[in-house]
């Protein structure tokens, strides 16, 4: 309700659920306890551009517990003598006071926040939407790719050493062979020589 004539708050409805109102550009000088009553639940009150002269007309604004920003820029209060530091001491709820902190340092811009709020809610509403962006299903696919990869490695692994263990128990029974068959040779060279020499008994019995 900025630069619309308003003289007074005395027609203020209720409006408990409010929490930004805005009056600025107005011709108002006092009556401040109406928002204590009509709207208890403000955190934001820009009172700029009014005719608000002393601190006994903001001193009801106390009972808005929720109040941490507050705007009398441009009103009469403003010239006032170390106005800042009194207005703070009056309004110990507040955090800032015509957009600036007692460090001056600069409030946050409400708007934006709420603009970047819902940009962010978009986001994640569009993303829910649509399923997963793209890109997504490549990497779930490079993630199957690299573990069927390793798989295969650990399996060519396996049969790498299977292989090994077979090639190692043929070369052991190779070896077993191979003496079985040298003292098998060994025995029967032992009987052709016994052979041998009863046949050569056998000879030199019949020449005598």
């Amino acid at each position: 309700m900025a630069n619309v004539e308003l003289n007074s708050l005395a027609w203020l409805p209720s409006l408990h659920k409010y929490q930004k109102l805005e009056l600025s550009d107005n011709t108002i000088s006092g009556g401040l306890e109406v928002l204590t009553e009509k709207c208890p639940n403000l955190t934001y009150l820009n009172l700029s551009g009014n005719i608000i002269k002393d601190l006994t007309k903001v001193e009801v604004l106390q009972n808005l517990k929720n109040l941490k920003s507050l705007d009398l820029f441009n009103c009469d209060i403003t010239n006032l003598e170390d106005y800042r530091e009194s207005i703070f001491e009056l309004l110990q709820q507040i955090t800032y006071l015509d957009g600036f902190d007692q460090e001056d340092n600069e409030a946050p811009d409400s708007e934006e926040e709420d603009d970047e709020d819902g940009d962010e809610d978009d986001e994640v509403e569009e993303e829910n939407e649509a399923g997963p962006l793209e890109g997504y299903e490549e990497e779930v696919e490079e993630d199957e790719d690299e573990d069927e990869a390793e798989a295969g490695s650990k399996l060519g692994e396996g049969e790498a050493e299977v292989g090994l263990s077979f090639l190692m128990k043929e070369e052991i029974q190779d070896e077993e062979d191979d003496d079985y068959v040298e003292e098998g040779e060994e025995e029967e060279e032992g009987l052709r020589g016994e052979k041998r020499k009863a046949d050569v008994e056998d000879d030199e019995q019949e020449d005598d």
